[in-house]
């Protein structure tokens, strides 16, 4: 949680490399919609303006934030600045309620089974989307290791690991994204075991999960 004399967050933006003034400086774009001025940010953050433009530099080259409109100050117009598309996904959006209510929407009209089946059906979905990461790879260990990047780029602590008993690399995971739905669900595993096995081109063994007690979740390929 950002938190400061002169802004209180309603959650940090969460983002590696983005230092707790420039957060502060997100939240205010964040809470005022129309855009605020330099001197608007100066005095919220209780800092100079030159440190503010100079802040403004660094996240608008990052894609965080933009120019908006100018307003008249009965001078010389103001310049307005606002937060991108990219900067509001910068801060946590509560999903999860939602999707339980999906999931216990379409639990009550299916059974398990069927449950089961469309998630995994939305799980190749995902995998078909990001073919192109793997164009031209044929060997299943280098698949496995993109793989491990395209699931650490949707939330997983993930990475692949060589082990002398396996023809290929495992994937580990120390987080699950859907722990908490798949506590209820446990059908949810399914979406991600349909993807793996669809990115990679081999069945998925659920060797460890969470969910069921352990420490990582880890996934090892089968050979044929």
């Amino acid at each position: 949680m950002l938190r400061s004399p002169q802004v209180e967050s309603p959650g940090q933006a969460k983002i590696n490399g983005i230092g707790l003034r420039q957060q502060q400086l997100l939240t205010m774009l964040l809470r005022d919609k129309a855009g605020l001025t330099v001197e608007d940010l100066s005095q919220g953050l209780g800092i100079t303006a030159n440190a503010v433009r100079q802040h403004l530099t660094a996240l608008e080259r990052d894609g965080l934030v933009a120019k908006g409109e100018t307003q008249s100050s009965g001078g010389r117009p103001e310049q307005l600045y606002e937060l991108t598309p990219t900067g509001n996904e910068l801060f946590p959006r509560h999903y999860s309620w939602f999707a339980e209510l999906l999931l216990d929407s379409l639990r009550t009209e299916k059974d398990s089974d069927a449950l089961r089946e469309r998630l995994e059906n939305m799980g190749r979905a995902v995998a078909r989307q990001v073919e192109g990461k793997l164009a031209g790879l044929e060997d299943i260990s280098e698949r496995i290791r993109v793989l491990a990047d395209i699931m650490h780029e949707l939330g997983y602590e993930s990475g692949p690991v060589d082990s002398p008993k396996e023809k290929f690399p495992t994937i580990e995971a120390t987080n699950c994204v859907f722990h908490s739905l798949a506590q209820r669900f446990p059908e949810v595993c399914h979406f991600d075991l349909a993807m793996m096995s669809k990115v990679v081109g081999r069945d998925v063994i659920h060797d460890e999960c969470m969910v069921r007690g352990g420490h990582v979740c880890r996934f090892k390929f089968k050979q044929r």
